[in-house]
């Protein structure tokens, strides 16, 4: 009796779902889109060079993209695609108040790769991140909280609601009313 060997099955290529590098919105620039294909291109190819001429972008700016401030929920990404991390990193890294909101939010980008290659975006949803911003409200207002606690002040406080989510970039305008006016409170 003889034992077939069975091939040694290369690694599955996997992009977990990221949050795009918050930046000014261009059409000829780094859109979130652009950046779910960079990111699984480069799984599908494992080259910088290769994934930034196949989404029309120049090498040195994807580097300079993954340098960003707020870029680290793409640099985890980016890790992934290329092998050196692995499974779903947002949770074993800490996650910044501008993250979870966005991901409570919209969701996050996710790269879908099948049989190794690219074959578009998914946005899916994190409801965990709602369920930690609802229990925690506080870090609604963490981009507030972020430029007090680096000038030395005290965090600024919500009025309550959701009305901190309107801060966001790229959000609807707030929903909310504005604080009333000295004179309008005698009144």
């Amino acid at each position: 009796m003889t034992h077939r060997l069975r091939p040694a099955r290369r690694p599955r290529r996997y992009v977990p779902g990221f949050v795009p590098v918050p930046l000014r919105a261009r059409a000829d620039g780094w859109t979130p889109h652009r950046q779910a294909a960079f990111l699984g291109y480069l799984a599908q190819t494992r080259s910088v060079s290769e994934a930034a001429r196949l989404v029309g972008m120049a090498r040195e700016t994807a580097y300079r993209l993954r340098a960003r401030r707020g870029a680290e929920s793409f640099a985890a990404a980016w890790n992934v695609a290329m092998g050196r991390g692995k499974g779903d990193t947002h949770r074993s890294r800490k996650v910044t108040g501008y993250e979870l909101e966005y991901r409570a939010l919209y969701g996050a980008l996710k790269p879908m790769l099948y049989a190794g290659r690219f074959t578009g975006i998914m946005r899916k949803a994190d409801n965990t991140a709602l369920l930690r911003l609802i229990a925690r409200p506080h870090l609604g207002l963490a981009g507030e909280a972020d430029r007090a606690q680096a000038a030395g002040e005290a965090p600024p406080v919500s009025r309550g609601g959701s009305c901190h989510f309107s801060r966001m970039r790229g959000a609807a305008p707030n929903p909310c009313p504005s604080a009333p006016s000295p004179s309008m409170r005698r009144a």
